[in-house]
């Protein structure tokens, strides 16, 4: 059976409304595509964003809200259906912006589109010993290999990108057993996880997207480590007082920029600032701000486009 792959572009504000309506036509679940992991205009002032404005734009404005139906006899009621709805909601005079509403169709062939998707996400390593697979693969692991099992979804950060993996190789460096944890806008928790599994005992995970918490809570029960790792939605410096000795941020330059002095009340003497997701021509800037702060550089990585760096507290 052929599928119509039907996609509305709208805005965040309206993202879950245009989903309910894609759902309520017939599709078994949407994907949805933002530029902002935690929308701007849904926070305070002064909160932090956790993707870097170039790769904002690139990805562009139009948030995609995209259903699946088969194409059958229905598929024309179906289409009528959605367009009335989608009328409906743009004649209400809705208090936040709905966006263009504007519908693209794409059709799906024959194979199976449910697992098609599934075949682009195979394991794959990060570090030295962290194997992170999707609940569907079996893989091979060698003994030394720690298994992190993370199905992609909504959150940002399945581990694919070099941010992420050079934070774990810092990770598997510098967490010992017995240390405390913090990972800022911890995502899907794969960074929390791979300290708990580097036998960190006391691990926080914070970040201010409600889906990015609560899809980084099932990550850790999926993964054994309810008793090691606390979830939490908020800002680290206002909703917690926790003092760790690893704090761990894989965010963007600006950010990083921003939290390097405020985030040394919550580092122990001597403990260590792990921070990526710096693009290149920024790292000077964030590297400025930690020696401005009082931290000694301990490593610098880089990879690809993006830098990380370990820069300790005295």
């Amino acid at each position: 059976m052929n599928w119509l792959e039907l996609t509305v572009l709208t805005t965040t504000e309206a993202s879950d409304l245009i989903s309910e309506v894609l759902i309520s036509a017939g599709s078994q679940g949407v994907m949805i595509e933002d530029k902002n992991d935690v929308s701007m205009n849904q926070r305070p002032e002064g909160q932090w964003d956790i993707i870097d404005e170039e790769i904002a734009r690139r990805i562009g404005d139009d948030v995609k809200v995209t259903g699946y139906y088969p194409i059958d006899e229905r598929i024309q009621d179906t289409m009528l259906h959605i367009e009335a709805e989608l009328r409906r909601i743009a004649g209400l005079g809705l208090e936040f912006d709905l966006g263009k509403l504007q519908i693209l169709r794409h059709t799906v062939d024959e194979e199976d589109w449910a697992e098609s998707w599934k075949k682009s996400f195979k394991p794959f390593r990060l570090g030295s010993h962290m194997l992170v697979k999707p609940s569907w693969e079996q893989c091979d692991a060698a003994a030394e290999d720690k298994i992190i099992e993370i199905d992609p979804g909504m959150a940002f950060g399945t581990g694919t990108h070099e941010t992420t993996g050079m934070c774990v190789e810092l990770v598997e460096k510098n967490v010992k057993p017995g240390m405390k944890v913090i990972d800022v806008g911890t995502g899907t928790g794969i960074l929390a996880i791979a300290a708990a599994h580097m036998g960190a005992s006391d691990v926080l995970a914070i970040d201010l997207d409600a889906v990015a918490v609560r899809v980084a809570a099932e990550n850790v029960r999926k993964n054994g480590f309810e008793k090691v790792i606390a979830v939490r939605q908020g800002d680290l410096l206002e909703a917690v007082e926790a003092v760790a000795d690893v704090v761990i941020a894989n965010i963007i330059a600006d950010v990083i920029i921003m939290l390097a002095a405020p985030v040394k009340a919550h580092i122990v003497p001597g403990g260590l600032f792990i921070c990526s997701g710096i693009a290149r021509e920024k790292k000077d800037g964030v590297l400025k701000a930690l020696d401005d702060a009082g931290y000694a550089i301990q490593e610098i990585a880089e990879k690809g486009e993006w830098a990380a760096i370990a820069a300790r507290r005295p």
